[in-house]
């Protein structure tokens, strides 16, 4: 996984198009398509077809009947904001990299039991951010953290800079690229 996740909702297929080509040509070859939005299933299809040198996930996704969805249209990895029991097994049953949301102890243990050792951690700033995540390590050396939710370029560096931090999530990456992208129009 590459250290930067952009948050992608696509309300219209359209833009699709539009925003992979702008992280691409910000260096960025990820994308969590979120299942926010009715066309997420299809924009997540055309993703994967026309952009195969990304890594297209589908993020939000809250059971398992969008997990299959997701799976269907070819997303590579799937992203929660919390944990789903049916969502881990279906992804654990295909080889599937699951990262649910857990801010917890007790989260993290269920994830642990289901075999997950890196999690997304949201929303981050409600959560406590870098300083939580470091207590957690603790009693929990072997999970990474993918913190999302008040995360941006403010502090983005001093997460990174930890070694638990398996990638940072956000929107900003999409408003970032496509601001850059029409400053060079």
């Amino acid at each position: 996984m590459e250290k930067y996740v952009p948050v992608v909702v696509i309300k219209e297929l359209s833009e699709t198009d539009t925003i992979l080509t702008a992280l691409k040509n910000n260096g960025i070859h990820t994308a969590e398509i979120t299942f926010r939005t009715a066309c997420a299933a299809e924009a997540i299809a055309y993703a994967c077809k026309h952009y195969p040198d990304m890594s297209i996930g589908a993020g939000t996704v809250i059971n398992g009947e969008q997990c299959e969805a997701a799976l269907a249209a070819g997303a590579q990895f799937i992203v929660s904001p919390g944990l789903s029991v049916a969502v881990a097994n279906i992804c654990k049953e295909r080889n599937i990299p699951y990262y649910p949301g857990c801010v917890t102890p007790t989260e993290i243990m269920q994830a642990l039991e289901l075999g997950i050792t890196t999690v997304k951690f949201f929303p981050a700033n409600v959560y406590g951010g870098l300083k939580a995540m470091k207590a957690l390590a603790g009693p929990f050396p072997q999970i990474k953290f993918i913190p999302t939710g008040g995360v941006d370029r403010s502090n983005i560096d001093e997460f990174l800079a930890w070694d638990k931090i398996e990638a940072v999530g956000g929107s900003f990456y999409v408003k970032e690229a496509l601001d850059k992208m029409n400053a060079q129009k």
